[in-house]
């Protein structure tokens, strides 16, 4: 009788790598099967009552009546728009932490928001009123000018655009723009007249032709996103071993502040700034899939808009007929999902 052979440790080590990958797979087409329930909750769930059943009908055969012009000119816009700004926001954040190695990261960390603040406040100061349409170009201009700002300061010296300097010239380049924000905003009322409406920070009100707007700028943020993943995970071994490695830290460093500024540029600017999604998402997926970027990027992509639809539909319901701003219903869901991931085990380090 012939002994059994012994089973060699690689062996092993690739039959659990192969069940860990089948693992994330199967748990990534999972949340894009609750995705799409949301997505239809979203769009047969408002003011007015239309049953689930009907709206399904009317997503594929409008006939004209009344539902059917909700349904396609309201609420299908408006989901389409939550899509892309929920996977802006995931993406987004997901990338701020894995550059700065910093699990408390924002999108918000390199200025975008203060920066879109404040184009539009002076845009509305120049010009009197701005259109919503304008508002999304003046919104991401001002975005963008502020991330390259905080890297050219951050890019300063030999040391180069380290992740402390990253969240320095971050944070300092905020608080300056949010002092001219309250300053324009105090001084002028038909200014923050117009401007409260924008930072709210909601889904609803805009036109239909927003999302084909931002839509090329979240598309190309998010594949330069999924396509810095490796980089990225060399990136959180530290400057010296990554470059050990052979990886361009300085370039992937460039790359991802300018996937942040596409994509929290055209989030923030179609949508006005929407707290903790960005923050919160990327931990729920590590805490599914671990820290490889590979796997947390896209699991945040499709997390955050679940939790932005999710929101949305949920700040239909509690005040109906009325609505309650997807920006206040993510930080009240937001801010105990955090706490109660920081209060169960330590912050993954990144």
């Amino acid at each position: 009788m012939s002994a059994l052979a012994p089973t060699s440790p690689d062996t092993v080590a690739a039959s659990a790598s192969g069940r860990t990958t089948s693992l994330r797979a199967l748990g990534l087409l999972a949340a894009l099967g609750v995705l799409v329930v949301v997505a239809f909750l979203s769009i047969g769930v408002g003011a007015r009552t239309i049953p689930l059943a009907e709206t399904w009908s009317l997503v594929f055969d409008p006939d004209g009546s009344q539902n059917a012009i909700v349904v396609h000119e309201l609420r299908i816009p408006r989901t389409v728009l939550g899509l892309l700004v929920g996977v802006a926001l995931g993406l987004a954040g997901g990338l701020m932490q894995a550059l700065t190695r910093n699990p408390l990261a924002d999108p918000g960390i390199l200025g975008v928001n203060a920066g879109a603040a404040v184009a539009i406040v002076v845009g509305i100061s120049i010009f009197g009123h701005v259109a919503p349409a304008a508002q999304v170009w003046f919104a991401f201009l001002g975005a963008g000018a502020a991330t390259v700002v905080v890297y050219g300061v951050a890019s300063r010296g030999r040391s180069g655009a380290t992740p402390v300097r990253l969240a320095l010239a971050g944070i300092a380049l905020t608080y300056a723009l949010y002092a001219v924000v309250q300053g324009l905003t105090t001084l002028q009322p038909q200014v923050f007249d117009e401007y409260r409406f924008w930072v709210v920070g909601s889904l609803a009100g805009h036109e239909a032709s927003l999302s084909g707007q931002i839509a090329p700028f979240v598309v190309a943020g998010a594949l330069l996103a999924l396509a810095l993943a490796r980089p990225l995970n060399a990136l959180a071994l530290g400057d010296d071993v990554s470059r050990a490695l052979g990886a361009h830290t300085g370039r992937t460093r460039i790359l991802g502040a300018f996937a942040v500024m596409l994509l929290c540029g055209a989030a923030t600017a179609a949508a006005g700034p929407i707290v903790f999604v960005g923050l919160t998402v990327p931990h729920v997926a590590r805490a599914i899939c671990g820290p490889d970027q590979r796997w947390v990027l896209p699991y945040s992509m499709v997390l955050a808009p679940i939790l932005l639809l999710g929101a949305d539909v949920i700040g239909r319901i509690v005040t109906r007929p009325g609505e309650l701003q997807v920006s206040i219903v993510t930080a009240l869901i937001g801010a105990p999902v955090f706490i109660a991931i920081v209060r169960r085990r330590r912050i993954a380090q990144l």
